[in-house]
């Protein structure tokens, strides 16, 4: 087999960061329909049982307008990165005890990092 045919190959089975990329996406937005429900992730669309994600990274927990949270998460001084959200979406009770969220959490790393990707792409879009 010649280099031309090894690279030909290579390229043929390997899978483009795009595509990577957007099964993560869409793995993230069906992971997140868990979330749905008391969460919305567009801009502008306002609190629900729990706050907008709209825009969560680099936010100061608790800080969210028009949403009533509890004193752990007021008091709690985090600011939301990738590395903390991952942490709350393990087990927000564990995390901050004595947050309100009645989630259980999303015990699977592969569910936490497709919502991660998910969340930071909502939140570029305007």
């Amino acid at each position: 087999m010649t280099r031309f045919s090894i690279a030909v190959l290579a390229f043929a089975f390997a899978t483009p960061a795009w595509a990577q990329d957007a099964a993560l996406l869409d793995a993230g937005k069906r992971v997140f329909l868990k979330c749905r429900s008391c969460h919305s992730v567009e801009k502008d669309a306002g609190n629900m049982t729990g706050p907008n994600l709209w825009g969560v990274f680099g936010r100061k927990a608790g800080t969210e307008p028009d949403f009533q949270y509890s004193e752990a998460v007021k008091k709690s001084g985090i600011v939301w990165d990738e590395a903390k959200i991952d942490e709350w979406l393990s087990s927000p009770k564990s995390f901050l005890p004595g947050n309100k969220m009645a989630f259980i959490g999303l015990p699977k790393e592969e569910d936490r990092k497709a919502v991660l990707a998910y969340l930071k792409k909502k939140s570029a879009e305007e």
